[in-house]
């Protein structure tokens, strides 16, 4: 007990100081999760070796890793699925497949490594969206247009892999399978809709939940978990990943409450980010050898390549086919690919799976990790700088120096300068969306009030901008995204 105490104590240093180290680091590019692998590979067993990864640290990990995808299941817009977005997204995912498929099955490098497996094919299809959720709420991507697309196509990007893992890496016959599979639909379908129905007819015992919700009975809170680690045992009863398990409790969680719900969301991120997941990625960095990885450099750089010509490119194809819809500029598209190749989770999941039934070597699993702990520094960092890039239109920039050299100072000020109003014009739409929602809840108290005049002056202020351009304010209440300066 006390070495479990040790690892565990060492273990949440490491969750406490991460956020610190990561907000002191300039530019803040380093997402925590990136420090709590790495600590994680330093202190493991593959490393300085003081935390030892025992039964009670796995079980820890385990809740984590339910809890993660618990969080990206609830972030699941059933709407979002069924629309437009959705449907664009499920195709991208079925055609990242079928490259995935192709590459790993004919291209030599894949068969002389000894990974042209169906677990190696969905390693390369997946995004890491319940990784990614927390990146794009630090970096006020939540909400925008670019966060949406991020999220309908990286929720494919993790369902997809979830259900593909649960059919094809499957050692029943295909008849077994389905079999299973349906009861387990049929044990979450009775979930979601005994709670849906007892909310729609006021039910004593949906009234006394609600009531309690926030006393020390935590009703809602101790129903949540409850209703994770159930389908999570019942995952592992019908020999299931335990990743199906937590994703269908998010999504079921969102399915009886639509809407949300604030205090319980609150209360599930402190549970989950405050201790059990950063237990995952401290964990899940332990895994990887670092000798094993060193040994097969190839084999790490060409699956961090493979990830982003198989999973990016398809991305920035569907969106630029779907422009319509997505009036996303060429920097944007850019950006949502590189975020949607984020990938870590699924396939610490899947190489598990793999390794325990012997169809990959544990060093070979070692390296696919470390690829996907890299993409989630790597894809995040390059989305960060296109983004940054996009809206200072670089390309528009260097024409108009090449037109008049003398005036290049003036054209990169007034480049950044549309770039700082955009990102201010983005902020104030979401606060002001904010408000209004606040309004229709419960009216505006004394935090709102100050909120709204916070948003007020920001307005005024993107009016004084907007005059300095140029431009009348009353006749451009926004500026469009593909802005151009006049040519001199």
């Amino acid at each position: 007990m006390t070495q479990e105490l040790v690892s565990l104590t060492i273990i949440m240093a490491v969750a406490a100081v991460s956020p610190i180290v990561a907000q002191l680091i300039p530019g803040r590019f380093i997402p925590q999760t990136v420090l709590l692998l790495a600590a994680g590979t330093t202190l493991g067993p593959y490393g300085l070796g003081v935390i030892e990864v025992n039964d009670a640290v796995k079980l820890l990990n385990e809740l984590g890793m339910a809890f993660l995808f618990l969080l990206a299941g609830y972030e699941i817009d059933p709407k979002r699925l069924a629309g437009h977005q959705g449907k664009v997204g499920l195709l991208t995912w079925g055609i990242t497949l079928g490259l995935a498929w192709l590459v790993v099955t004919f291209l030599p490098f894949f068969t002389k490594q000894g990974i042209n497996g169906v677990a190696t094919v969905i390693a390369l299809t997946t995004t890491a969206l319940g990784t990614l959720m927390p990146i794009l709420k630090e970096r006020n991507l939540e909400g925008t247009p670019i966060g949406d697309a991020i999220i309908s196509y990286g929720t494919w990007g993790e369902l997809g892999p979830i259900l593909a893992m649960a059919i094809l890496l499957s050692t029943r016959t295909g008849w077994q399978t389905m079999l299973v599979l349906g009861a387990f639909l049929a044990i979450c379908l009775l979930c979601a809709t005994l709670p849906t129905k007892a909310l729609k007819t006021g039910h004593r015992l949906y009234r006394f939940l609600t009531d309690n919700a926030n006393t020390s009975s935590q009703t809602l809170m101790r129903l949540t978990t409850f209703l994770l680690i159930f389908l999570v045992t019942i995952s592992a009863l019908f020999e299931l990943d335990a990743v199906l398990g937590a994703f269908a409790a998010g999504f079921i969680l969102r399915y009886i409450i639509p809407d949300g719900s604030k205090s319980l969301e609150m209360k599930l991120e402190g549970v989950g980010y405050g201790f059990l997941i950063p237990v995952f990625f401290v964990v899940s960095g332990a895994a990887i050898n670092v000798r094993a990885v060193a040994s097969r450099p190839a084999l790490l750089v060409a699956f961090i390549v493979m990830l982003m010509l198989i999973r990016a490119v398809p991305v920035y194809v569907a969106l630029s086919l779907d422009k319509r819809k997505n009036p996303l500029s060429t920097h944007h598209r850019v950006t949502v690919a590189l975020y949607c190749t984020t990938a870590l989770p699924i396939i610490v999941a899947v190489t598990s799976l793999a390794v325990k039934v012997g169809t990959m070597q544990s060093d070979t699993a070692s390296t696919l990790v470390a690829a996907g702990a890299i993409t989630v520094f790597l894809m995040p960092l390059l989305g960060s700088i296109t983004y940054q890039v996009a809206d200072v239109h670089p390309v528009t920039a260097v024409r108009e120096i090449a037109h008049t050299p003398s005036d290049w100072r003036t054209i990169v000020r007034e480049h950044a300068q549309v770039r700082a109003l955009l990102h201010h014009q983005d902020r104030l739409k979401r606060m002001a969306e904010t408000l209004k929602s606040l309004e229709k809840q419960e009216g505006l108290n004394g935090l709102d009030s100050r909120r709204a005049e916070l948003v007020e002056r920001a307005r005024l202020e993107i009016d004084r901008q907007l005059k300095e351009l140029g431009l009348d304010p009353q006749l451009t209440t926004q500026l469009p995204h593909n802005y151009r300066y006049p040519k001199n």
